[in-house]
């Protein structure tokens, strides 16, 4: 069972490691997040499993340890969440903190998502379909947030910087996560 403390922070468990990451700041006075965002990630890109994730958004991945990592050198950047293949969640930063996953992004006329958003980070890749642990996972997660912070849309990262991201990718399905998370339809980007 997930649980999300007063301070943002879900309750370590067999299936919930916490891995704080220095890459995060306090948002703007008075703004809550409302914003939840999804995005793909895999380092190397489309291999899965290991921790390469985890090092980057904590600024202890070895660059020299693959020839593709030299493409992220010197990047900081965090997300609040990570759910890996097998359903296992891995929490950077406080929800209550902001994560630095949106970059350049805008949302119904309003740019730097990271200032009022929560970012949730898959393992996988755009044309790689995501696992029932991980939508599981992801529904349960999207509803504890939903509790605790006036979340009031899902977008993904394809839909709040078009022209830079793609993720999570035609490979995610937008229907079967919306029907699992029980939240109004109207929150997704369902055409």
């Amino acid at each position: 069972m997930l649980r999300l403390d007063r301070h943002g922070w879900l309750h370590p468990n067999a299936t919930v490691q916490l891995a704080p990451s220095p890459n995060c700041n306090a948002r703007p006075a008075g703004t809550q997040p409302y914003l939840l965002v999804i995005h793909n990630i895999s380092l190397p890109p489309n291999q899965f499993e290991g921790d390469a994730v985890i090092q980057f958004f904590q600024n202890q991945l070895d660059f020299d340890s693959h020839p593709w990592f030299d493409q992220i050198r010197g990047v900081t950047v965090s997300a609040h969440f990570f759910i890996r293949r097998d359903g296992h969640i891995v929490q950077f930063v406080s929800t209550h903190d902001r994560a630095w996953h949106a970059g350049v992004s805008q949302f119904q006329g309003r740019e730097n998502c990271n200032d009022f958003s929560i970012g949730v980070e898959l393992e996988g890749a755009d044309h790689t379909p995501y696992t029932d642990e991980q939508y599981h996972r992801l529904a349960q997660l999207t509803h504890i947030l939903s509790q605790r912070h006036p979340i009031r849309a899902v977008q993904g990262h394809e839909h709040i910087a078009p022209v830079r991201k793609t993720d999570p990718g035609p490979a995610f399905d937008w229907w079967y996560y919306a029907h699992q998370s029980h939240l109004p339809l109207r929150f997704f980007p369902l055409s």
